[in-house]
């Protein structure tokens, strides 16, 4: 059985990072990337593999990917953030109560705001991205140094450290509301990013463009063309 690219990116559009596609089935009756008993082989597909297609096929989408991120409604403006004062330890477990990956550290307002949780990152200027995934492989004594950093310190600290010494240098990856899907597209596959902060010119935060709203983006535009 055959599996179409919109069977696979209606699964990776609601926020499935990855799938298991069989490359033959006996099956006749399923449909969309599932496991199927019958398969002899299966290949992952991951959002980022979905991603890079698009852009392989930029001349048959060039419709689509022209348009901006906010005509195309990709831009999600809910997004929650910690602040540049918040520690590693207190910003683990704010991520993991409300089942985050990844948030933007924004600039701190002042002393006396609590650290400790997540707050509206709304119009705050953005200064770095703590991830879940820099703590990935990590041994334990490592890490318990690193609980009672603040974040940005953290996430400064990370390219510097002989663990990941052979990553790319840390920068920020920004759009803004104006950028072309395309644009967006290219910063996520080239920084190997999940996720782009949207931004004012001030560096304000507006939203993000996550691999998720690029897929379900432009799975809506196909449907709808």
């Amino acid at each position: 059985m055959k599996y179409s690219i919109m069977d696979c990116m209606e699964i990776l559009s609601k926020g499935i990072h990855r799938v298991l596609v069989p490359l033959d089935s006996n099956v006749e009756n399923t449909s969309g990337p599932e496991l199927v008993e019958s398969a002899s082989a299966y290949t992952m597909l991951t959002q980022m593999d979905l991603v890079s297609f698009f852009l392989d096929q930029s001349s048959h989408l060039q419709a689509i990917l022209s348009c901006t991120v906010t005509d195309l409604s990709a831009v999600n403006d809910n997004v929650l953030a910690i602040t540049s004062q918040a520690r590693v330890k207190d910003a683990v477990k704010c991520m993991s109560m409300a089942m985050l990956n990844a948030v933007p550290i924004v600039e701190a307002s002042s002393d006396e705001e609590d650290h400790t949780q997540l707050v509206d990152g709304k119009n705050r200027r953005v200064v770095g991205t703590f991830s879940a995934s820099d703590l990935k492989g990590c041994h334990l004594a490592t890490l318990r140094s690193w609980l009672p950093l603040n974040a940005l310190e953290f996430a400064e600290k990370i390219p510097r450290t002989p663990l990941f010494a052979s990553a790319p240098a840390r920068e920020l990856v920004t759009c803004h509301v104006t950028s072309t899907l395309v644009q967006v597209i290219r910063m996520a596959t080239t920084r190997r990013v999940h996720r782009v902060w949207v931004v004012d010119k001030n560096d304000g935060l507006q939203g993000l463009v996550s691999l998720t709203d690029i897929i379900a983006a432009v799975r809506a535009a196909i449907s709808t063309s």
